[in-house]
């Protein structure tokens, strides 16, 4: 890894020195991998990077995408964030299907055949618009706005925490998995959309996915630390641009928030482990160890 790089990515992400261990032993490594599976490959390589809330997955997405671009590659870069449906068609389907659809966050709220539409153009060496969604006005960014993929691309990268995630068995969704389930989908109704959603639809955009790659935190119990870490940090940046505190949430509405998440997250850590290609193990503080490589080629979901 050229130093140099590395010290201008730090800046640019205005990242402590500290991360540049992380660039070296786990970004440079996935890196080189991913490198080596595009050679002489006649079509883009589409890998999936999955991890849960405030993992650093959009970090690292862009250190992976920096150091194949240096190395001479043509990488894409597409967030499931970046899928979700327009804020009028969420408050359609919580007055149709259940209030809380109208939320954005787990399957059944991202317009996957926006996502289908982007991964079959790339794969097929055509150019394609890649969806911006901007969570401060809730909706997407007008499309004339999005920026464009060209043509022959050699790599995308396609994060998110629920990226190549697979659906609970029915068994599983009986029990509320915290009190936001317990109070707001007494019957089950949400849990078994989302299911439903992610079983369907979602299964035919992972199924697109050529590599897997999971930031295996050791728990969900770490995430709301972590987002609220993340939350804090982000007040802190509004307060010092004398911007709307409005923006970011509180610790109280994090703990809230993220109840959404709980369920597929702990599933998504019981079970990816057995089909990613890659796993990068994660300490309590959020640092990212290096990278455990699957022993068999991973089969399509």
């Amino acid at each position: 890894m050229d130093p140099t790089w590395a010290a201008g990515f730090l800046a640019e992400h205005d990242l402590p020195l500290a991360y540049g261990r992380t660039l070296e032993v786990v970004a440079a490594p996935l890196a080189a991998r991913i490198v080596a599976d595009v050679a002489g490959a006649d079509a883009p390589l589409l890998v999936g990077i999955c991890g849960p809330q405030a993992a650093g997955k959009s970090t690292l997405t862009a250190a992976l995408a920096g150091l194949m671009q240096a190395q001479g590659l043509s990488v894409a870069v597409l967030s499931i964030d970046d899928l979700y449906l327009s804020h009028a068609a969420r408050q359609r389907l919580g007055r149709e299907i259940h209030p809380l659809l109208a939320t954005r966050g787990p399957p059944g709220t991202h317009d996957v055949g926006l996502g289908l539409g982007v991964l079959d153009a790339l794969s097929e060496g055509q150019p394609a618009a890649l969806p911006r969604f901007d969570k401060a006005s809730d909706d997407l960014i007008p499309a004339s706005a999005w920026p464009q993929a060209p043509a022959k691309v050699n790599v995308m990268l396609f994060e998110g925490w629920c990226v190549g995630a697979r659906p609970q068995p029915a068994a599983a969704l009986i029990a509320p998995a915290n009190d936001l389930e317990a109070r707001r989908d007494p019957d089950g109704r949400w849990r078994r959309h989302v299911n439903d959603s992610l079983a369907g639809p979602y299964q035919e955009l992972f199924r697109l996915l050529d590599r897997l790659i999971l930031l295996q935190a050791p728990g969900f119990e770490v995430v709301a630390a972590w987002r609220q870490e993340q939350e804090r940090k982000l007040r802190m940046r509004l307060a010092a641009e004398g911007a709307a505190p409005a923006r970011s949430m509180s610790d109280d509405e994090v703990l809230a928030f993220i109840q959404l998440y709980e369920r597929l997250t702990t599933h998504i850590l019981a079970t990816m482990p057995a089909y990613a290609d890659a796993i990068v193990p994660m300490a309590l503080d959020r640092t990212m160890r290096p990278p455990q490589w699957a022993a068999r080629p991973r089969a399509k979901v």
